[in-house]
C-alpha cells in the first residue's frame, strides 16, 4: 500500500509528540531507513541512533525509507545508550526473550496506553530497540523501566527491526488522547529524568565499591544490574533522587567520621 498526504506530514513534521525511537547499533542503513517508515506512518519523528554499524547519514537508509526522510534529517546519533534516554522520563524496551530481571511486562498494546497517559501529562518517554541479530543487551534493558513483548505464534515469532517497530508505533497511534492515570507521579516534584537517574546509580555503584559490597568480580555486573532495576521500580521524583544522593552522602559520611574517631 501507499500513500503520501502532504498537508497531514507537515502536520506531523510541526507536531514532533509521541515516543522517541531509539536503535542500539542497528546494522545495516537499510533496516534504520524502513525503522523510519514506519515510525512515520504512525506520527513520530524522535529517532535515536547509538552505534550504528555502518555510520550515519547513510544513503541506503534513505533509498529505503520511501520518502520518510522528515524523520531522518532529524536522527540524532549517540555514543551510549544512556545519553539516547537522558533526558526521557519513562523507557520501554523491547525483547522478545524472557531475561532473568523483575520488571513488568508489558504487550504493546498495554504499553501504548501506559505511554499514551505519560504524553498526556507532559511525560517524555522512549522506546528501546536492540541490534537485529541479538536483541537487547543486558545493561541496557537494565535502563528501562518496563519490558514489552509482542504475543505471536510461538513456533515462529520471529520479526525483522522494522516491524517491531510498526508494531510498537501502531498500538501507539490507535490509542489517541488518554487522560492521565493514577499511576502518574502528583505533588509538585516532577519525575526524574533517564541521566538523574543514572548518576544516583553510578553514585550508589561508586561508593559501594568503596565499601568492598561487590565481593566477585565476575558477578558484579548482575548485582549492578539487579540494583539499578529494584531502584527503577520505585518510580523515583527529582526530589527524591536527591534526597537519595544525600542519604548516600550521609551514610558515607558517618562511616568515615567513625574510622577517624576510631
Amino acid at each position: 500500500m501507499s500513500g503520501t498526504n502532504r498537508r497531514e506530514l507537515a502536520k506531523a513534521a510541526a507536531d514532533g509528540a509521541g515516543p522517541a525511537v531509539v536503535l542500539v547499533e542497528p546494522q545495516l542503513g537499510e533496516n534504520i531507513g524502513t525503522c523510519a517508515r514506519a515510525m512515520l506512518n504512525c506520527g513520530l519523528t524522535d529517532l535515536r541512533l547509538v552505534r550504528p554499524r555502518d555510520g550515519w547519514p547513510n544513503e541506503k537508509a534513505v533509498s529505503a525509507s520511501a520518502g520518510a526522510t522528515l524523520v531522518l534529517d532529524r536522527a540524532r546519533v549517540f555514543e551510549t545508550t544512556a545519553d539516547a534516554i537522558a533526558d526521557l522520563h519513562k523507557v520501554y524496551a523491547t525483547t522478545a526473550r524472557p531475561r532473568d530481571m523483575v520488571k513488568p511486562v508489558l504487550t504493546a498494546k498495554a504499553a501504548a496506553q501506559e505511554m499514551r497517559a505519560h504524553h498526556s501529562a507532559g511525560r517524555q518517554v522512549g522506546l528501546l530497540f536492540g541490534p537485529e541479530r541479538t536483541g537487547l543487551f543486558n545493561d541496557d534493558l537494565a535502563l528501562a523501566e518496563s519490558l514489552i513483548t509482542i504475543p505471536l505464534n510461538p513456533g515462529f515469532s520471529s520479526l525483522n527491526l522494522a516491524q517491531g517497530v510498526l508494531l510498537v508505533c501502531y498500538e501507539w497511534y490507535q490509542t489517541g488522547d488518554i487522560p492521565p492515570d493514577s499511576f502518574l507521579f502528583t505533588g509538585n516534584s516532577r519525575p526524574a529524568t533517564k541521566a538523574e537517574l543514572v548518576n544516583l546509580f553510578e553514585h550508589l555503584e561508586a561508593e559501594l565499591d568503596g565499601t568492598g559490597f561487590y565481593t566477585s568480580e565476575e558477578k558484579r555486573p548482575s548485582m549492578v544490574r539487579n540494583v539499578r532495576n529494584m531502584l527503577q521500580r520505585a518510580h523515583m521524583t527529582e526530589q527524591e533522587v536527591r534526597t537519595f544522593h544525600g542519604i548516600i552522602a550521609a551514610l558515607v559520611g558517618r562511616k568515615k567520621q567513625r574510622r577517624q574517631e576510631g
